[in-house]
C-alpha cells in the first residue's frame, strides 16, 4: 500500500480506499470521459460524507500530500480532476438528490450526475438550472459557473444555488450562503476549486414538466444561411428568453464530412416557438425534435466518451463575420486532422452559443457572480473548439492546430470594433488559458482574499491539483 494511501488507513478511512491493485481502480480511471484525464493516482478515495471529506483532507494537508478532487470527471484535460501518484477524491458516493418538502429547493451532492439529478426532479414536474449534457457531473458545472437551458430566465447555474456546504482546509464543515459566509458563498459562484470541496449544493427548482427539443442537421452547403439564422437568434433571445440554441459546424466520423447542427430547446414547452422560425427554412438532413423532457434530453443526448480531447473557448461580439470566418477555419482544420487521422475516426466541433447581455442582467438579479460578464458591451456568442481524436499521439499532433485555429479567430475578431469580449468559461477552457483573470480586477481581488481568509495556508492552491488557481493570476 502506498504511503498515504497508508496514512488515510490510519485515520479510519480504509474501507473507503481504492488501490491500483483493487479491480474497482481500474474501473473508476476508465469511467473519466475524456481519455487524456485518465492518469494514475497512488489510490482513489471515495467518501460517502461531509465528515469523511474533512478527515482526509485534514490528512492530506497536515502530510503535505497532493491531490485532487473529482465529480462527474468530465473535464477533459489531463490533471484537471486527477492526479499521477497522489491521491484522487472522487465524490461519485455523495450523490443523492432531494427535494424539499415545498418543492421550491432541492439537494443535491456534489458527485452526481445531472441525468440523475433530473429523473429524480421529473418525479415532481421541476427542474433545476443545471447542466445540459447527462453525463456531467454536479459540482464541476457548478463551480465553473454554467451555461443552461434556462439561462434566458433565470441566470447561470451557478446563479440558482442559494446555499452550499463546503469542507475548508482545515477540515471544518461550513454552509455558505446569503447571510452566512456570504464572501464564500459569492466566490463560489464561478470560482471553481480554490476555496473548499463542496459536498452539498442546495438550488432553486424551476416548474417544468415538458419542453419541446432536439437535433437538427443540416447540409455544409446550409452553412452561410445556418449564420445568419444563428446571428439573428441571438439578437433576439430577450424577446424570447425560453428558446435556446447551441449551434455548430463538425466533423462526424459516421459522415466522414463536415455538417451543420443545432440543438434546440424550448423550455415553456412550445411547439414551434416564431423564435425559431428563420431555421425551419433551411433545408434539413435529420430532425429529432419533439414534445420531451429535461429529464429524458439528459438521458439522450451526450458526446462520446473514449476519445482523447482538446477543448479551447473565446467569447465574441454577435457578428456573422467572426463566425464566418471560425467555420472557415474550422474547414482547415478539419481537413489537417484528417491527414492525422486518415481512418476519418475524429470529430471536430465549432460551437457557437447566444450569450446576450440579457444573461448578466439575469445574473446581477439573482445576486451576482464572480464571472464578471456584466461587463460586456454587446450581446456576444459563446465560443467553443473541439477535437477528439483516437489516441494520445494525434492529440499531440492535434493539439497545436487546434489552438491556432482558435488564435486566428480572436485575431480576425480584434479587428472588428468590441469583438473580443471579456469572459473565458472556465469550464470549457484549455488549461493555458487565463480563465480567472477573464472575471475582471473586482472579483479576483474578492477571490484571492476569500482564498486567503478560508485557505490561509494554501492547500487548495498548492497541494489540490488540478483547475485554475486564483494565485497563478496576476492582477
Amino acid at each position: 500500500m502506498a504511503p498515504v494511501a497508508q496514512l488515510l488507513q490510519d485515520n479510519g478511512l480504509g474501507p473507503r480506499i481504492v488501490a491500483p491493485s483493487d479491480a474497482e481502480y481500474d474501473a473508476r480511471i476508465d469511467s473519466y470521459w475524456s481519455n487524456s484525464a485518465k492518469l494514475k493516482p497512488a489510490c482513489v478515495l471515495l467518501p460517502k460524507s461531509a465528515e469523511e471529506v474533512a478527515t482526509a483532507i485534514k490528512v492530506l494537508a497536515a502530510a503535505s500530500a497532493p491531490f485532487a478532487i473529482r465529480s462527474g470527471g468530465h473535464t477533459n484535460w489531463p490533471g484537471s480532476n486527477n492526479i499521477d501518484g497522489g491521491v484522487t477524491i472522487d465524490l461519485s458516493c455523495l450523490n443523492t438528490t432531494a427535494i424539499a418538502p415545498d418543492l421550491e429547493t432541492a439537494t443535491i451532492g456534489p458527485g452526481a450526475r445531472w441525468k440523475d439529478v433530473y429523473a429524480e426532479l421529473h418525479k415532481f414536474n421541476r427542474v433545476v438550472a443545471g447542466g445540459r449534457e447527462g453525463n456531467v457531473g454536479v459540482a464541476g458545472l457548478l463551480l465553473g459557473g454554467g451555461m443552461t437551458f434556462f439561462t434566458g430566465r433565470h441566470g447561470f447555474a451557478c446563479d440558482n444555488v442559494v446555499a452550499y456546504e463546503v469542507v475548508l482546509a482545515n477540515g471544518r464543515i461550513v454552509n455558505a450562503d446569503a447571510q452566512s459566509n456570504s464572501d464564500l458563498f459569492r466566490a463560489l459562484k464561478g470560482g471553481s476549486n480554490n476555496f473548499g470541496v463542496v459536498t452539498k449544493f442546495t438550488m432553486k427548482t424551476i416548474q417544468c414538466d415538458r419542453v419541446w427539443a432536439g437535433m437538427t442537421f443540416y447540409p455544409k452547403q446550409t452553412i452561410p444561411r445556418a449564420i445568419d439564422s444563428l446571428c439573428a437568434f441571438a439578437d433576439n433571445v430577450k424577446k424570447d428568453p425560453d428558446s435556446n440554441l447551441i449551434w455548430m459546424v463538425t466533423h462526424l466520423p459516421q459522415f466522414k464530412d463536415i455538417v451543420v447542427a443545432t440543438l434546440f430547446n424550448q423550455v415553456a414547452g412550445v411547439e414551434s416557438a416564431p423564435a425559431y422560425d428563420q431555421w425551419r427554412t433551411i433545408p434539413e438532413t435529420m430532425n429529432t425534435i419533439k414534445m420531451t423532457s429535461v429529464s429524458e434530453m439528459a438521458f439522450e443526448y451526450n458526446m462520446p466518451a473514449g476519445y482523447h480531447n482538446i477543448w479551447f473557448t473565446a467569447s465574441f461580439k454577435n457578428d456573422r463575420r467572426i463566425v464566418s470566418k471560425a467555420s472557415e477555419l474550422h474547414d482547415q482544420l478539419a481537413q489537417e486532422l484528417g491527414e492525422i487521422a486518415p481512418d476519418g475516426n475524429f470529430f471536430t466541433q465549432c460551437i457557437f452559443q447566444p450569450l446576450p447581455t440579457l444573461f448578466a442582467d439575469q445574473s446581477v438579479k439573482a445576486g451576482g457572480n464572480v464571472m464578471g460578464i456584466e461587463r460586456h458591451a454587446h450581446d456576444g456568442l459563446l465560443f467553443l473548439a473541439t477535437a477528439m481524436l483516437s489516441n494520445s499521439e494525434q492529440e499531440a499532433l492535434a493539439y497545436p492546430k487546434v489552438k491556432t485555429w482558435v488564435d486566428a479567430v480572436k485575431r480576425y475578431a480584434s479587428t472588428i470594433d468590441g469583438g473580443n469580449l471579456a469572459w473565458t468559461y472556465l469550464n470549457y477552457a484549455d488549461p493555458s488559458q487565463d480563465s480567472l483573470m477573464s472575471y475582471g480586477k473586482e472579483n479576483v481581488r474578492l477571490m484571492k482574499t476569500v482564498a486567503a481568509k478560508y485557505d490561509p495556508h494554501q492547500v487548495f492552491q498548492n497541494l489540490c491539483k488540478g483547475g485554475f488557481k486564483i494565485t497563478n493570476v496576476n492582477a
